[in-house]
């Protein structure tokens, strides 16, 4: 239990920003798994760039270190040449 007026306020803030990182950090999920599972070119570059923009806007905010945010980003856009490229002809 906190003692001081500002120790309350403190606790206040820190659950507002907990509620708001946690609702970011499960839409980049969301929109991730979106993008693994797509199978049609279009939609996994419609995916790719909103992915990459919610990554970008986490690294922004200090919610992602920026080189947590590079290399899913770098493993993103690899995995959705690998879908755009279709499968392999033998």
């Amino acid at each position: 239990m906190p003692r001081h007026k500002s120790a309350e306020k403190r606790v206040r803030q820190n659950k507002k920003r907990a509620l708001r990182n946690k609702a970011a950090k499960t839409r980049i999920k969301g929109v991730t798994k979106e993008l693994h599972q797509a199978t049609d070119p279009e939609q996994v570059k419609k995916s790719l760039v909103e992915c990459m923009s919610l990554l970008d806007r986490a690294s922004k905010k200090s919610l992602m270190h920026r080189r947590t945010v590079d290399r899913t980003k770098s493993r993103l856009a690899k995995l959705a040449n690998k879908v755009a490229a279709g499968p392999k002809q033998k």
